[in-house]
């Protein structure tokens, strides 16, 4: 490792090695090579003066990509594409003169672009069915432990552990079935020539338009494409950049939402992230356990949010046919957003996979708001014995603010229950009032709907993909 110049951190600490090498410099500029070769190819069998002796030699050469050579081409001519098919064709020297033959550079650039970023939404996706398989498991375990919920962080009608783990669940799921359309929405450029006319090919083929119109489509199937965009200048509409890195941004969104709240229930000691036996959680406070995953998911979150803004300002400002302003940023947006990402989701499946689930906890602060939950139910028990619902609704309230203040004010426990005991308008006795703290009794239909979700919504989801299933993420630091 080199210390003495800045390395990136996404490649350093957080991506994985597979998404890595999905936008390393050799899986681009064997990408590259295929595609000359499958242009090579098309002309030859539409006619072009191509041997296959020629075809071969390229074949031979197709993964020993002489990098020093090209570079150093580079520094003299100042462009990478002519830097490449020039080192190209020094170890091909019988097919140097129909390397890129009627090409420009973004028939190389745009279509390895569009390639890599679809192999790079395949593993995307399958890291992200994989979380939501661990969320599946993680809510199926606890749909029945009744837990309180909040509304403005304030407690609220209870829940369930499992239920609330649908909710980031369903996040998830929408964010996977925008990459799915995204995805499979994905073409090739293909080879529209300087303007996206195709002036130049209409030439090499003496004007044979038939041939013209053979030619992407031939390509795209030579490199696992259904079609290429019917229509471009010289680059294929930054649009779809925009398009992608907004199927990113949605996912670091759902991430950063779920991440959020176990960092709330970890301060609450109610749900924890893991935390490993040597971990240490703060230099100075030995006894801390910091969220570190938990608070790492946000913080390279709202980095993959933000940059999903510089796909969308460039497709806007692209000029006409093609302006280069695209290029810089490019090269800095789309690969960081996609290893960011990578990133998180392998975050996500570390943390959902070892969440630690304290129900004792769970009980124990439910139960101290039970009571002011359960004063509907009270109410309507002290009307059946006789009691004047209006009355006893404007007795409840002044008991539950009485109690809320001996909570509040004096720091002692909720007694709310005692106060209406001791209220003959109610005619219940603290027995019969605490037999009603089951908390089982208010959680609605949450432990249903959590069983209807997984059966009906998530199974389906998970079968279709469940060849993408048994993932596991590694964490670096």
């Amino acid at each position: 490792m080199s210390t003495d110049r800045y390395m990136s951190p996404l490649s350093e600490r957080y991506a994985s090695r597979e998404m890595q090498y999905i936008f390393s410099p050799e899986k681009k500029f064997k990408t590259w090579r295929q595609l000359w070769i499958a242009l090579a190819k098309t002309e030859r069998e539409l006619g072009l003066e191509i041997t296959e002796e020629q075809i071969a030699e390229l074949e031979a050469h197709k993964d020993d990509i002489n990098f020093e050579v090209a570079k150093e081409r580079e520094k003299l001519v100042r462009h990478d594409v002519m830097s490449h098919v020039y080192a190209y064709g020094v170890q091909c020297p019988k097919a140097k003169g129909i390397i890129h033959l009627g090409a420009t550079s973004c028939y190389v650039g745009d279509n390895t672009d569009i390639i890599i970023m679809d192999e790079a939404l395949k593993l995307v996706k399958a890291k992200l069915v994989n979380v939501i398989a661990k969320l599946a498991r993680f809510a199926d375990t606890y749909k029945e432990l009744p837990t309180l919920a909040f509304t403005h962080f304030q407690p609220a009608q209870p829940t369930t552990v499992g239920k609330r783990a649908t909710l980031w669940m369903q996040e998830f799921l929408m964010d996977l079935e925008d990459l799915t359309y995204v995805a499979g929405s994905l073409k090739l450029l293909g080879s529209k020539g300087t303007t996206g006319s195709q002036a130049s090919f209409l030439e090499l083929f003496d004007g044979d338009q038939a041939k013209v119109d053979k030619l992407d489509p031939m390509i795209a199937e030579k490199m696992g494409f259904a079609s290429c965009y019917a229509v471009s200048g010289q680059t294929y509409s930054r649009k779809v950049d925009t398009r992608v890195a907004n199927v990113l941004a949605g996912i670091a969104a759902s991430a950063y939402k779920m991440s959020n709240d176990i960092r709330l229930l970890q301060h609450l000691k109610e749900v924890e992230e893991p935390f490993e036996k040597n971990q240490i959680g703060s230099s100075a406070m030995a006894y801390k356990r910091n969220p570190m995953r938990s608070e790492r998911i946000g913080s390279l979150s709202r980095y993959v949010m933000i940059d999903a803004l510089n796909p969308a300002i460039t497709s806007a400002t692209q000029w006409f046919e093609r302006t280069l302003d695209d290029s810089a940023n490019k090269r800095l947006s789309i690969p960081e957003a996609f290893l960011a990402t990578d990133g998180i989701l392998d975050l996500c499946l570390n943390v959902v996979d070892g969440l630690v689930v304290y129900d004792k906890v769970i009980t124990k602060h439910l139960m101290a708001e039970l009571p002011f939950m359960a004063t509907e139910n009270i109410m309507m028990d002290a009307v059946k014995k006789g009691g004047d619902r209006q009355e006893l609704h404007e007795k409840i309230r002044k008991l539950s603010m009485e109690a809320g203040a001996h909570v509040k004010k004096e720091g002692k426990e909720n007694n709310l229950l005692e106060l209406i005991a001791a209220d003959p308008a109610f005619q219940l006795s603290l027995e019969e009032l605490q037999a009603a703290m089951d908390p089982s009794w208010y959680v609605g239909c949450a432990p249903v709907q959590v069983k209807q979700f997984l059966t009906s919504v998530v199974s389906p989801v998970l079968e279709e993909n469940k060849e993408l299933l048994g993932i596991k993420a590694e964490i670096h630091v």
